[in-house]
């Protein structure tokens, strides 16, 4: 009881700190001469970053990553893992950059990943543990599991053997990923870290009858499982991502602000043609708002490879682009 009870007080410590630092943020956001405020300065939001738009570099050096993060203006960061290193070292260089980590990938399994012990598949206390010491509240799954008998050696390219395996997986696949989603996230509510689901296109490709994404909505506790929705992800899909956002409303807490270049071909190969956010074919006019109605909190800046220009050049036109948007 008394390990608990520490825990809940640094827990709080930490997030009363990120709070800290976004009312910081806002208070000299104030738009000059009357000008109409754009939308994360009329929400009160922070314009996030997914650090896996900076690649494995990001990693080798995080106080000098972070550093540059932070210059660009981002304050609120989601990890695709801990880029191995400590979560306390994470946290630290975060904090000497003036970062909030507001939410963590965290693998549904092992299966298929590198490890570095941050998975659903650790127990509950020490998983909660470990995002209390990033100060995050959020552990987001990033993909399904991977289908049993999944090969790369077929000669075939990773995106073609991915959207092969869980075409054939069926309904049944994503319904063990829904059942998944339910059990950790039951376990991780009462120690206050929420769980979130992270799309690709896969989901929405048929699964039997149905979609793996139907199920995944069927099939989750609204209660206990939220979703992080990549809008870049649902178009190469092929839908329209405005409509998908009112009628997924109330389930979305967390978005991935990412654009796709005009012409790109929908499927559900896991595949897309990227382009930096602001300069491909999203309208972000309608979809920002569109998602905060809906209930996200979060918006991340996200891009898939492969890039046109550096990694960090892209993350900052990004910043720029959303900073600056009226909507």
């Amino acid at each position: 009881m008394a390990k608990e009870t520490v825990f809940t007080a640094s827990r709080r410590k930490v997030l009363a700190g990120i709070g800290g630092v976004a009312v910081a943020g806002l208070s000299g956001s104030a738009s000059a001469g009357g000008e109409a405020p754009g939308f994360f300065e009329r929400t009160g939001l922070e314009i996030g970053l997914q650090i896996y738009a900076l690649g494995d570099e990001a990693g080798k050096d995080l106080d000098a990553t972070f550093a540059e993060v932070a210059e660009i203006g981002f304050r609120d960061i989601e990890m695709p893992g801990l880029l191995g290193h400590s979560a306390a070292d994470v946290r630290a260089a975060a904090y000497r950059a003036g970062l909030g980590i507001s939410s963590v990938h965290v693998p549904l399994s092992t299966m298929g990943r590198g490890g570095g012990g941050l998975t659903f598949e650790t127990e509950a206390p020490a998983l909660a543990d470990m995002l209390g010491e990033l100060g995050a509240s959020w552990a987001v799954a990033p993909i399904a599991p991977f289908p049993e008998g999944l090969r790369f050696d077929t000669g075939e390219d990773f995106q073609t053997v991915i959207g092969k395996a869980f075409a054939a997986a069926g309904a049944d696949h994503w319904k063990k990923t829904a059942e998944l989603l339910n059990t950790k996230g039951e376990a991780l509510k009462p120690l206050g870290v929420r769980t979130g689901y992270h799309n690709h296109n896969l989901e929405f490709g048929p699964a039997g009858e149905t979609t793996g994404w139907e199920v995944l909505v069927t099939e989750t506790d609204p209660g206990i499982v939220s979703f992080e929705i990549d809008l870049g992800w649902v178009k190469a899909a092929g839908l329209d991502p405005l409509l998908f956002l009112n009628k997924c409303s109330g389930r979305i807490a967390l978005i991935h602000v990412k654009d796709i270049a005009e012409g790109s071909t929908a499927g559900y190969a896991l595949a897309m043609n990227p382009t930096q956010v602001g300069e491909g074919s999203q309208d972000w006019s309608k979809l920002l708002p569109a998602a905060h109605a809906a209930g996200a909190r979060h918006f991340y800046v996200e891009q898939e490879p492969p890039f046109a220009i550096p990694r960090m050049e892209a993350a900052r036109r990004g910043y720029d682009f959303l900073a600056k948007l009226k909507a």
